[in-house]
């Protein structure tokens, strides 16, 4: 399976899950508390990304990541957005170049 296979079908399980909840389905269980559990296992995901990577642990890193695109998935399918959207915004920042954006500097030693 190539990366937008598996993101694909990703993103169709969970359409199922929603579609045909099953009994013990965590992302059943994700999908009926709503958006804010969603959203808070979103930012757990998120944070715990962040301090893996700090860390220098790719093997814990590279978990988290997917952790944290799976509770993505689930966002984006409890909201109603499609993965084509997301796919396409990616494809279509791929091909911008040369965009590099200054970025205001603050001295905060003055």
């Amino acid at each position: 399976m190539n990366d937008k296979e598996i993101l694909s079908a990703l993103y169709s399980t969970v359409e199922n899950r929603r579609d045909n909840p099953k009994e013990g389905s965590y992302t059943c269980y994700l999908l009926d508390k709503g958006i804010d559990k969603i959203l808070k296992k979103v930012g757990e995901e998120c944070s715990e990304t962040i301090i893996a990577a700090k860390n220098g642990d790719n093997g814990e890193t590279v978990y988290e990541i997917a952790d944290l695109i799976y509770h993505l998935m689930v966002m984006m399918v409890s909201q109603g957005i499609p993965l084509d959207d997301v796919l396409k915004e990616l494809d279509k920042r791929s091909e911008k170049t040369g965009n590099l954006k200054n970025f205001h500097v603050v001295d905060k030693n003055s």
